[in-house]
């Protein structure tokens, strides 16, 4: 039986954990709130900039020349390029082995193609370098600033490499931002691009200065550029949430343990008081 210091101890040991999981999760309280505001920015500019590229295509679908734009060039998927977006720190529950599962099973449904993967965070580029996979490129800390120029310039290299027809289709993984509490897997393809039907209840009706195959040249690599930034954004709120979820739960459960300590020491102390009065009135029965 452990003595009553060793309880008081662990129960010390246990408070001290219980404040910085706490502290922890106000930490990620408030950056959730900036990220998510940044999130639900960004998703009416996607989603515009979508409409406006779909009906760029539809206008531009009589020039054979936009037609045959490298970024809509649709090849076999013999060469992947997979971008993976992970957390740079972990303490966020399932989050990033999650990731690292979709990653895998993705690599596993493509085992005909090769696969590499541009790696964005520190947890994901840590477990594929040990297991030495095909990494193209690698980045860290971007997430806590998640700026468009950081994005962008990994989008660009992907586009260099499809243009060049190094690579046939570009896909991204990461944790779409849903709430707090839920977070989505999503595998999403980007190049080549999909430009998707023009709505038919469209009611603005563009008129174009420019050429729209021109324009329509002009919009691809924007737009691939702004998925690979939105993608960074969803991910980035989604961690905040994992993590205020995961250290909102270690604290209820340092609560819990403090409870089961505390009242295990008070038994234990009882029963060291019981066997002092019983050594006591056995001393003095003994000496009568």
């Amino acid at each position: 039986m452990p003595s009553l210091i060793d309880i008081r101890r662990r129960i010390r040991s246990v408070k001290n954990t219980q404040q910085i999981t706490k502290a922890m999760k106000m930490v990620s309280a408030a950056k959730l709130r900036r990220a998510q505001d940044r999130v639900i920015a960004s998703r009416p500019y996607g989603a515009l900039l979508r409409q406006v590229l779909a009906s760029v295509a539809a206008a531009a679908q009589a020039d054979e020349q936009a037609g045959r734009h490298p970024l809509l060039a649709k090849r076999a998927e013999n060469r992947i390029l997979l971008v993976l977006i992970t957390a740079d720190k972990g303490l966020a529950g399932a989050f990033n082995t999650n990731l690292i599962k979709g990653a895998q099973r993705f690599i596993a449904e493509h085992s005909g193609a090769t696969v590499q993967l541009e790696l964005v965070g520190r947890k994901g580029r840590d477990f594929f370098r040990k297991r030495r996979a095909n990494i193209l490129g690698d980045y860290v800390n971007l997430a806590a600033k998640a700026q468009y120029e950081d994005t962008a310039a990994i989008a660009r290299k992907a586009i260099e490499l499809y243009e060049k027809e190094e690579i046939d289709a570009v896909y991204i993984v990461y944790n779409e931002f849903k709430s707090v509490m839920a977070q989505k897997l999503t595998i999403t393809r980007v190049l080549p691009v999909e430009t998707g039907p023009a709505r038919e209840d469209a009611s603005v009706d563009y008129i174009y200065e420019q050429p729209p195959a021109e324009m329509l040249g002009a919009l691809l690599p924007r737009y691939v550029e702004m998925e690979f930034y939105r993608a960074l954004l969803e991910s980035a709120a989604a961690e905040h949430a994992a993590r205020m979820t995961a250290m909102e739960a270690a604290t209820s459960n340092a609560g819990d343990m403090i409870d089961k300590l505390t009242l295990y020491m008070n038994r234990v102390r009882q029963a060291s008081i019981t066997k002092e009065i019983i050594e006591v009135v056995s001393g003095a029965a003994a000496a009568e």
